[in-house]
């Protein structure tokens, strides 16, 4: 799994300005914990829970029209709940407190859309947070207009396609400390494989 990149002099050189051990630990702690995609939840394209759906053939005729009717608009809207587990090792001698995660998602490499996640998660050693990132997209606007590609690519995503799928966040977090937040100016790159055959 991916750990945070050494941070570069700039910050180095802020918190060597900041009194106090508590900020320091504070960012030394955020330094160690692993970041990894864990699962896709509440999967629904083009309005169709996918969840419920293992394979196209599991696609009822009342779903088959809803994507049809998106595909002939030209749309192939995709929300789902991606999951990130954070994990602190418990030999960190201290928290981390996640206030801000700014996020962008990449599709077999494919950038797409761009959000943030603002949810405090305070993670002590020896624990692992979920951070659930809700992520909206239009499946037509990046990946062309074969609707059953897309569909395809919909159930992938959601873990019940046939071909694996990989799914890249590329992420920017955000502490709080006893001065006030600090923006890692560096960026974390978590990578996971879905769909049915995926090795991770």
């Amino acid at each position: 799994m991916p750990r945070f990149a050494r941070l570069i002099p700039l910050l180095l050189a802020v918190l060597v300005l900041v009194p106090g051990c508590t900020t320091l630990q504070q960012v030394a702690a955020l330094r160690q914990v692993d970041f990894d995609i864990d699962r896709v939840s509440n999967a629904f394209l083009a309005g169709v829970d996918v969840d419920r759906v293992r394979t196209y053939g599991d696609l009822r005729a009342t779903d088959v029209a809803r994507l049809t009717a998106a595909a002939a608009r030209r749309e192939m809207p995709l929300a789902f709940t991606l999951h990130l587990n954070a994990e602190n090792p418990a030999d960190n001698p201290a928290p981390a407190r996640l206030v801000r995660l700014d996020w962008t998602l990449f599709i077999d490499d494919t950038e797409t859309v761009s959000g943030v996640y603002n949810d405090e998660r305070l993670i002590e050693p020896g624990r692992t947070a979920d951070i659930p990132v809700g992520i909206e997209l239009d499946l037509f606007r990046f990946f062309g207009d074969n609707a059953r590609d897309l569909i395809d690519l919909g159930l992938n995503l959601a873990g019940a396609g046939g071909s694996p799928t990989r799914l890249t966040v590329r992420a920017q977090p955000t502490i709080n400390t006893a001065f006030g937040p600090i923006r890692y100016p560096g960026t974390i790159t978590i990578s996971h494989t879905v769909g049915r055959g995926a090795r991770g």
